[in-house]
């Protein structure tokens, strides 16, 4: 139990004095990278708490393609922040103190940690995730069970966010430069070198072969559509970088990309209506195979996760290939 609790501190001081060096960090692109540690640490202290399906996403999303499209962002702009006028200090700091006031206030309701008599291990509800589940849909991992069917329709709303998000940048930033449109970016590419070139070709197939194995893996363990579909992304981003943007659309065409970005949302709406014209409610995948509910189950969660994962993946590289194709600001 010491050894725990010590980790758990040590993680949450490392967490303070990061957030600290970037709150008083002037160089943007070393601020960045401290963005990149907090995430990483974030989701080591999810890995303690048992939330490893969390920890996932945190390490492929915090860590990985947001740093990578900061990265892209920082390239248009200039590399340090401006200095803020003191008359501003105040009121930041006011606002600082009252929402973090608030945040404290509002934690002394929360049960004690680990206790027993917490709403998450006395409610109803936990025993109908956790046992009746198995039996509903036969899923080993509970979290891909309630988010892709108990909670469909709210993993549809998420999905629609990720969509929309993808639609609000691609609308500022504009749509990927065909490859022959390019801008030149440097005097050199990351493949002249040749360790980089050769260990980035022998990564990518792993990288996408895992990014397969987390998608379909999400009903044993932690994974699912939308950790599988950052890293599919990265792979590609890691492409672009390594071997050059007009490579990497020539090997994701941009017309592929406009079709995947609008997959997931259209293949689960379209599965939904097909279950309610099968005669169950939306999103209810046992009327795929009334025979055998826990196989419709099976069927259903598959291709939402599928789904999911090439809208995710197609998402997060346009919005690369949109920044990457732009000029660099000078």
């Amino acid at each position: 139990m010491m050894t725990f609790v010590l980790t758990n501190v040590t993680l949450l001081v490392i967490l303070i004095a990061t957030a600290i060096a970037i709150s008083r960090m002037r160089a943007l692109y070393e601020a960045t990278m401290l963005g990149a540690l907090f995430s990483l640490v974030t989701a080591s202290l999810f890995v303690l708490l048992d939330a490893v399906d969390v920890a996932f996403t945190e390490a492929a999303v915090g860590v990985g393609i947001s740093t990578v499209l900061l990265l892209g962002v920082l390239a248009l702009t200039r590399s340090r922040e401006a200095v803020t006028p003191r008359r501003r200090h105040l009121p930041a700091l006011i606002a600082v103190l009252l929402a973090g006031g608030a945040l404290g206030y509002a934690s002394q309701d929360l049960p004690a940690f680990g206790a027993a008599d917490s709403p998450v291990f006395s409610h109803p509800i936990t025993g109908t995730y956790l046992h009746q589940s198995q039996e509903d849909i036969g899923i080993p991992n509970t979290v891909t069970a309630v988010l892709a069917s108990y909670r469909g329709l709210d993993t549809l709303g998420e999905l629609v966010v990720v969509f929309t998000a993808g639609l609000a940048v691609l609308s500022l930033v504009g749509p990927p430069a065909r490859p022959e449109e390019t801008m030149p970016r440097a005097d050199f590419h990351l493949a002249d070198y040749r360790i980089i070139r050769i260990i980035s070709g022998i990564l990518m197939p792993f990288i996408l072969l895992f990014a397969l194995y987390v998608l379909f893996h999400g009903e044993y363990g932690p994974g699912g559509g939308f950790q599988a579909g950052v890293i599919f992304a990265a792979g590609f981003v890691l492409y672009g970088l390594v071997f050059g943007l007009d490579k990497a659309q020539r090997v994701v065409p941009r017309v592929a990309l406009r079709i995947l970005v609008s997959l997931g949302p259209l293949v689960f709406i379209g599965l939904g209506l097909a279950t309610m014209l099968l005669g169950g409610q939306f999103l209810d995948f046992d009327v795929l195979d009334p025979n055998h509910p826990e196989e419709g189950q099976h069927l259903g969660i598959l291709l939402v996760e599928t789904a999911i994962g090439f809208t995710v993946a197609a998402v997060m590289t346009t919005v690369f290939f949109s920044f990457a194709s732009r000029g660099v600001s000078r």
